[in-house]
């Protein structure tokens, strides 16, 4: 046994999540690590040993000695992963290992052995247990979600009169309240993970070629039939039942896959926003402060907003991921593929991964985030009165009758926001608001209401009620702020939310 191999070698040579900081924790490792997805693995072998010993297919006691040797501290985990390349995958190493266990374990010699992996493959073994994986991650991803969402839905109330600008194409565009900045936020988050709620996870157990050949063979004589051991199967391990095999069919892979790819998106755009005005020269946002957090190697000076560069990088991984998985389920050929079905163990965990410490790092910009008021409304104030124009034309326009040059009161209005921006732009303020004065006749358009029109807190539209419908169109994660108590979704033991 080489150094590598050995579990000294191990903790030379594991990885550590040095070069993905986004997902480089202990909750995300326990989760989703090499241990995890081993732990899973003897969780279906102990699993199908219970199904078989209860259909008296296998020694009455069997199960009970299969479940002591399936403890994840009895194996070694480095030398089980060298020993795949053996045959491709971990299920074969393991069960030679859990077989040498059950027998050291089986003392009374009932031939416990015999309830080890009876008429399975190792893709149903491995692709159950990659579903139990996703179970227990999505557990821990929902109370980070709900946790993110909860303070955004606060956010949404706390700032709904809060003004800032809106910007479109980098451009200024008209005035906006951050409530419904974090309104937006919310709802992409909340939408997400709704739908990564609503995914099923199911069992697997179609035998060598997906026809329960082996099975029929196993329950012959007897009432139970193997789709029975499989729906026993599912119902054991909390997973969805299927009506048949799906060793070629990965929709429940990419269905999950693309929900976890939602999730990060939404955590990304969040992020991007949240680089963005957090800018010095921007500065209406600004994440919270943690020691050591946030500084650089070289500036002192620097506060990087770190929650959120890490958030963005998981977000800029996932779609590849998730192109992973699609690319693998077209290539899917014959009755069990020859490299696809490999491809999709990394990338369906890097998902896992990605989602797990994006809504972590979200969860805490989120509770945390610094809002600031007076910069939204110093920055809201740059354009000035010329943020208005689309209000004062459609106020304005029908007032004035055509021109000398025929132009329409439409027209007279464009002109003058033309010749504003044409002054310097410390200027342009001030030029827009004469001659728009100029423009219009004092009985058409008075003082007074000219300055309510020139008002941005009187040109939201429907913002504060448009914030109210998406906070209501997601009670489940809107969390108290929004009054929904006690609605706060977790996966049920298929994979999908409840409330």
């Amino acid at each position: 046994m080489t150094s590598f191999e050995s579990d000294g070698g191990a903790g030379l040579h594991g990885d550590f999540g040095l070069l993905s900081p986004v997902s480089a924790s202990p909750f995300v490792a326990a989760l989703t690590g090499d241990r995890a997805v081993l732990a899973a693995i003897l969780q279906v072998e102990a699993a199908w040993a219970q199904v078989l010993e209860v259909a008296s297919l296998t020694p009455a006691g069997s199960a009970a000695v299969v479940a002591a040797a399936a403890d994840v501290s009895r194996y070694d985990v480095v030398d089980i992963a060298v020993r795949a390349q053996g045959g491709g995958n971990p299920v074969i190493p393991l069960l030679a290992d859990l077989r040498a266990q059950i027998r050291a374990l089986d003392t009374g010699g009932i031939g416990a052995d015999l309830a080890v992996h009876a008429s399975l493959t190792s893709q149903d073994v491995l692709d159950t247990a990659l579903m139990l994986l996703a179970r227990d991650a999505l557990r821990g991803l929902f109370t980070e979600l709900v946790a993110a969402t909860s303070a955004l839905s606060a956010l949404a109330e706390q700032h709904a009169e809060t003004l800032c600008v809106g910007r479109s194409l980098t451009q200024h565009s008209l005035p906006f309240t951050f409530g419904l900045k974090a309104a937006q936020w919310f709802a992409g988050l909340a939408a997400a993970a709704r739908r990564l709620g609503a995914i099923e996870l199911p069992v697997q157990a179609g035998g060598a070629a997906g026809t329960l050949a082996a099975g029929t063979v196993l329950t012959a004589g007897i009432a139970v039939t193997p789709f029975d051991l499989a729906d026993r199967l599912a119902a054991g391990l909390g997973l969805a039942p299927v009506p048949a095999p799906w060793h070629t069919n990965r929709l429940a892979v990419t269905a999950l896959g693309d929900a976890l790819a939602a999730v990060t998106d939404a955590a990304g755009k969040i992020a991007a926003d949240v680089l963005f005005l957090s800018r010095p020269e921007v500065a209406e946002l600004a994440e919270p402060r943690a020691a050591g957090r946030g500084g650089s190697s070289a500036m002192p000076q620097k506060q990087n907003p770190v929650l959120s560069v890490l958030i963005r990088s998981a977000a800029l991984q996932a779609p590849g991921q998730a192109a992973q998985l699609h690319l693998a389920a077209a290539n899917f050929n014959d009755e069990r593929p020859d490299g696809a079905w490999h491809s999709e163990w990394p990338a369906l965990r890097q998902l896992l991964r990605l989602a797990l410490g994006a809504a972590g790092q979200l969860r805490e910009l989120a509770e945390g985030l610094q809002v600031f008021p007076g910069a939204m409304r110093r920055n809201l104030g740059l354009s000035g009165p010329l943020l208005l124009s689309e209000g004062v034309s459609a106020a304005v326009a029908p007032l004035l009758g055509p021109d000398d040059s025929g132009h329409t009161g439409k027209q007279q209005l464009q002109a003058v926001v033309d010749q504003a921006l044409r002054a310097p732009a410390s200027e342009q303020a001030s030029t827009y608001r004469r001659l728009l004065r100029a423009a219009v006749p004092d009985e058409k358009l008075s003082d007074a209401r000219l300055e309510e029109l020139l008002d941005p807190a009187n040109y939201l539209g429907l913002a504060a009620e448009i914030s109210r419908r998406i906070l209501a169109a997601y009670p489940e994660y809107a969390g108290t702020a929004a009054g929904a108590p006690d609605a706060s979704p977790t996966p049920d033991l298929n994979g999908a939310s409840r409330g």
